[in-house]
């Protein structure tokens, strides 16, 4: 990305400030997590999930894989209005080469959560932008690795017993129960949570 200067934001009536690139978002997603992101930063933004099949191609790579999907689900949304900025976004999870989507049930949550004790591992998430108007698309990726701390059959049963880890990739959230695992994160957190939001941030400033 380049290094650019933020231009100052105008003040609003009432003395209120708001930034050029917080444009009014599409979220092409039904993830409460994304939804929480935004708000926390105060983008403006409304929900509408894409509905695309994220099912991976046969040996498509990671970074291709969220990429594609990202694209995809901005797009189906653009596709069904007239104007708006689209944002789309997936993410996967992989160690020694090996991509984990969301478990299919809790015994495969409980297979990824042994991978994942003791090592580090790496989340990416691809970020699509889509301009309803003009079909203008930006996308990037953004990675982030996480290391696990050794974890025990008791505390793996522990944390998939909620059945929360099941529409999560790798099979954990990093702001639930794994928090009392992770011994080290290189890299922005918001992308393990599900949106790095700077890299939203950065794709936003091109589009006027």
């Amino acid at each position: 990305m380049e290094n650019e200067r933020v231009p100052q934001a105008t003040p609003a009536a009432g003395g209120a400030h708001r930034l050029p690139a917080l444009v009014p978002l599409v979220l092409a997603s039904s993830s409460p997590r994304r939804s929480e992101i935004l708000t926390a930063v105060g983008w403006p933004f409304e929900a509408h999930p894409a509905g695309v099949d994220e099912t991976r191609l046969a040996g498509e790579p990671a970074e291709e894989f969220v990429r594609r999907l990202a694209r995809e689900k901005a797009e189906a949304v653009a596709r069904t209005r007239l104007f708006g900025l689209v944002l789309g976004a997936d993410t996967t999870v992989v160690v020694d080469g090996e991509i984990l989507e969301k478990p299919r049930d809790a015994g495969d949550a409980r297979r990824m959560l042994r991978l994942l004790s003791g090592r580090w591992h790496e989340v990416l998430t691809g970020v699509a932008l889509v301009r309803a108007e003009t079909g203008r698309v930006a996308v990037g990726v953004e990675r982030t690795r996480v290391r696990f701390a050794e974890t025990s059959e008791e505390e793996i049963g522990w944390h998939v017993e909620t059945g929360d880890v099941l529409d999560k990739a790798g099979a954990y959230a990093i702001q639930g129960r794994a928090a009392l695992f992770i011994e080290a994160i290189d890299g922005d957190y918001w992308n393990v949570v599900g949106l790095p939001v700077r890299l939203v941030y950065e794709l936003a400033r091109g589009f006027k």
